[in-house]
């Protein structure tokens, strides 16, 4: 199994890196990919526990961005984590996500449900701070029952809690990751709620691939983006989204895997960004 989509706990995953290599490991898949939302931070040490644990490594990122006028995700896989523009970026969002919470935290204790940035801290242990963080803190009070309760009534765009964060336009993350030398997909794109439109544009703008098989795609849906994917020249690709049983409750590693003919496709697109950037393909 070829699971494209996981998070560790630099960003907001459950599990530090070589617990979830290991986990990978256990549940069969032989080849995962590490995309932590907008840090490659955790890159290193999960590369490192893949070899330990005789697994196939993908480096990855899961950068936060516009297109169509709605948030969507793209994955960067093969990306080289030192390449200055992606690194400099990982640093700039780690501030800007850290601000961010403070904002958030600020916002809960005028709700009435006083929480301190200390707290949310020890659960991000040092990651990219995130909603999920603040989900777990609000859970450990006793403010909510569910992590999906505090984003339903809280944290989810819209809700009293909310606080915007910073992301970059699509295209421009599909130039940063292939000045990263890597590749460039659409995550989720039923969840994003993608309009044919934006994936045409982004298909324009260099996209590579199209993650049909997701977490929280119904077959139907799979089979529909799949059509998708090859009819716009873009990979379809799969991944599990896993993030852990506690924060996403359901998502099992290996769940959703990509074909092994569209992995291939992707590496050989990687390599050629990698040869136009300048750098060489490393897995």
């Amino acid at each position: 199994m070829i699971d494209l989509h996981s998070h560790t706990t630099a960003s907001d995953g459950e599990h530090a890196p070589e617990a979830l290599l290991a986990l990978a490991r256990a549940a069969g898949v032989t080849v995962l990919g590490v995309t932590d939302h907008d840090t490659v931070a955790g890159l290193a040490r999960a590369e490192t526990a893949a070899a330990a644990e005789g697994l196939g490594f993908v480096p990855g990122i899961e950068i936060s961005a516009t297109a169509g006028g709605r948030e969507v995700h793209v994955l960067g896989h093969f990306v080289h984590r030192s390449e200055p523009g992606l690194a400099s970026f990982s640093e700039r969002l780690h501030g800007e996500r850290a601000g961010r919470m403070a904002r958030m935290v600020e916002r809960m204790t005028e709700l009435g449900f006083p929480v301190t940035l200390e707290e949310v801290e020890r659960i991000g242990g040092g990651a990219h701070l995130g909603r999920p963080h603040l989900a777990l803190a609000l859970l450990n009070r006793g403010y909510v029952s569910s992590t999906q309760e505090a984003f339903d009534r809280f944290l989810a765009d819209g809700r009293p809690g909310f606080v915007d964060r910073f992301r970059l336009p699509a295209a421009e993350a599909v130039r940063l990751l292939h000045a990263a030398g890597g590749t460039a997909t659409l995550a989720h794109p039923g969840p994003s709620r993608v309009t044919a439109p934006t994936l045409e544009a982004l298909a324009r703008d260099g996209l590579d691939g199209l993650e049909a098989f997701h977490a929280d795609h119904l077959p139907s849906q799979r089979e529909a983006f799949r059509r998708t994917a090859e009819a716009l020249g873009l990979i379809p690709t799969g991944g599990s989204d896993f993030h852990g049983a506690r924060v996403s409750p359901g998502r099992k590693l290996g769940s959703s895997s990509t074909p092994p003919e569209s992995f291939q496709r992707l590496r050989d697109r990687a390599a050629a960004h990698a040869r136009a950037s300048g750098r060489g393909l490393s897995l």
